[in-house]
């Protein structure tokens, strides 16, 4: 029985020292310190950009639309396909314009018919003044006879003037059917791509209400992309800086070219305007505003196409062979411009050192002083999931 009573007891005292030692662990174990997460000072480029999201374009963009009414009797052009200046591209019914044609031609053949009866009648009372001029000196007619030569002649020529402004109407109104049958043949303005078919053959179109389009043509050489730049970096761009931005079909091929404008005010303006003309209290709008920056880019071969989607980076600054730093070791900036960052000596050990920063793109900063290429600096502490999360350092197990 001693050996047993023994063993229990052991048994108890070997428990108790561990339910104690977890005890102080828990509550009187002094924390282990965190592991950091550190970076190399290292050297390199610097480039500070602004990122916008911009929708590309065609830079010039024509709505090809009839100007009379009636059936789209031909369609001579399919989406995709190249046109020339002058290419026909549809015909509407020309049967009412034809119509006024011939009206007007026929007015204009009265009007001129007219005229050559007037034109005789013109000359022969010509004729009776001339003979009553004759005869005053010899007092061989009337003054009255005289007179109504006189008048007569007058009349004839007022007549002759008279039908001469109908003709000119006549003419007019001939050029003008000739314009409006001219209208029944639709044809290209420019050189370009048909992107759009708006109408379709069959159709009726009604110039009336308003212009219908019939196809819209594209220039797709040179297209434009429209980024939006939000209201807290436009007053850090201007035109002429670097751009190069990339579509989501190919990322990796990067487009560059210039800055060429920044408008002066956002495309809300209209929607504001209009809401203040409808509403004399008028309410500010919360949302956020941004202003377009225009750049085009060659598309020689064709690659880029209408409203795709651009990731555009306008170049604010750029560097070669800096040191740099993460952004994320800068601690809090002091008074006299410089951050605060800690850095791990090769014994472990944690300083602090006061760091002149140049330029900042809140990924990486340039060290102007106060830091020596490959110095390890922090960046942050590790947590426990940071091995699987953030890259960290791995914790390790427990020492017990």
């Amino acid at each position: 029985m001693m050996p047993r009573r023994k063993l229990w007891i052991g048994v108890s005292a070997i428990a108790a020292l561990i339910v104690i030692f977890l005890i102080w662990r828990t509550f009187f174990a002094a924390a282990e310190p965190p592991a950091l997460l550190t970076a190399e000072v290292t050297r390199g480029d610097f480039v500070q950009t602004v990122e916008a999201t911009g929708t590309i374009e065609p830079k010039e963009l024509v709505s090809v639309g009839a100007q009379v009414s009636g059936r789209l009797e031909k369609l001579t052009v399919r989406v995709g396909q190249t046109v020339r200046q002058g290419d026909l591209i549809a015909e509407i019914d020309a049967q009412t314009q034809t119509n006024s044609l011939k009206t007007a031609r026929a007015e204009l053949a009265n009007m001129q018919a007219q005229r050559a009866s007037r034109q005789a009648t013109l000359a022969r009372a010509e004729q009776t003044f001339a003979r009553q001029q004759a005869m005053v000196p010899g007092e061989a007619t009337s003054l009255a006879d005289y007179d109504a030569a006189e008048t007569e002649l007058k009349a004839a020529r007022a007549e002759i003037a008279a039908i001469d402004a109908q003709i000119q109407q006549a003419s007019v109104n001939v050029n003008t059917a000739e314009v409006n049958l001219g209208y029944t043949r639709i044809v290209a303005p420019m050189d370009g791509v048909v992107v759009a078919v708006v109408t379709q053959q069959g159709q009726t179109v009604n110039a009336n209400q308003s212009a219908p389009t019939i196809v819209i043509l594209a220039k797709l050489d040179v297209m434009e992309v429209k980024a939006e730049i939000s209201e807290a970096d436009v007053i850090r761009v201007e035109p002429g800086m670097p751009v190069y931005f990339t579509i989501l079909g190919d990322p990796d091929h990067r487009y560059e070219t210039n800055l060429l404008q920044v408008e002066p005010a956002p495309e809300s303006i209209v929607d504001e305007v209009n809401s203040t003309n409808s509403s004399s209290s008028g309410s500010s709008s919360s949302s956020a505003i941004y202003y377009n920056a225009l750049f085009e880019v060659p598309n020689t071969d064709g690659r880029l196409r209408a409203l795709m989607t651009a990731q555009v980076s306008i170049v604010l600054a750029k560097k070669s062979n800096v040191q740099l730093v993460p952004s994320a070791a800068l601690g809090a900036k002091g008074k006299d411009g410089t951050y605060a960052v800690r850095v791990v000596d090769a014994q472990g050990q944690i300083a602090s050192r006061q760091v002149k920063i140049g330029l900042n793109n809140n990924i990486s900063a340039e060290v102007l002083s106060g830091l020596k290429l490959g110095e390890k600096a922090v960046v942050g502490e590790a947590s426990p999931t940071s091995d699987s999360n953030s890259g960290g350092r791995p914790m390790g197990p427990p020492p017990f």
